[in-house]
């Protein structure tokens, strides 16, 4: 895999960005199972969690592995501590991921544009994002996956005492029943003529568990494709998360 760290201008944040990406090469090299397919690559975005950038998942796990054999791209940006949303006080990280990356990617480098070859998961705060990626635009997703996620965000941030970081972003933290709250996603697209796997997993003594089967019931209730996986006494933790990304490579690319 050919490894890139791309800094350009982000019009919609309004300054330089960097991300890092990934992308296939017809030869590996000693050790690295290679694709031998011609067309154009898929893609993975592949977001971080709250404490970390687009550096944590090349430095933490073996993604470029798994990659290689998928012909596979993967582009991992970073939003700093936003959740994926336009920040009321800050920058627009949703326009951002959303709607600036992908043109920008399709414009730098030779990847697929279909949404069959598209997809997106993440850790933690990530998952928030992957998941609230797909259920708001279920059409531009083959799949979607949350490796130990906020997904019920509008219920993490009720119970959370220090509403400051969250007024930073939402102005008022009460955030069930707007595009913010996964729920209501689910919910106002369940009819969508096209929605992505989704794949939602977690281990059982993740600080996140509680809000882990709620969601997968909501999801199957509202007609989502849907595949929950717990995994006993697992924690919040990179062990797990580098197992949980070769898995959705290789059963859902």
């Amino acid at each position: 895999m050919a490894f890139l760290q791309v800094q350009f201008f982000s019009a919609v944040l309004e300054v330089a960005s960097t991300i890092n990406v990934i992308l296939p090469e017809p030869a590996q090299g000693i050790g690295i199972d290679a694709s031998d397919k011609d067309e154009l690559p898929k893609v993975l975005y592949l977001l971080h969690g709250y404490s970390d950038d687009h550096s944590i998942w090349m430095r933490r796990t073996s993604v470029e592995r798994y990659a290689a054999a998928h012909n596979l791209a993967v582009i991992m940006p970073a939003v700093d501590h936003s959740f994926y949303r336009n920040e009321l006080h800050g920058k627009r990280y949703r326009d951002y991921i959303s709607e600036e990356l992908p043109m920008v990617c399709r414009r730098f480098f030779r990847i697929s544009d279909d949404p069959k070859d598209t997809y997106v998961a993440g850790l933690s705060m990530g998952g928030y994002g992957a998941m609230s990626l797909a259920l708001e635009h279920p059409e531009r997703y083959a799949a979607a996956a949350s490796f130990s996620g906020a997904v019920d965000l509008a219920g993490l941030i009720e119970h959370d005492p220090n509403k400051a970081g969250w007024e930073r972003i939402f102005g008022d933290p009460d955030i069930k029943g707007t595009d913010a709250d996964t729920y209501h996603l689910m919910e106002k697209n369940a009819a969508a003529p096209h929605k992505p796997r989704l794949y939602v997993s977690c281990g059982t003594a993740d600080f996140l568990y509680p809000m882990h089967a709620p969601f997968v019931a909501a999801l199957k209730e509202q007609g989502w494709d849907v595949t929950s996986y717990e995994k006993e006494g697992a924690v919040h933790e990179w062990g797990f998360w580098d197992e949980q990304i070769r898995e959705f490579i290789e059963k859902y690319i």
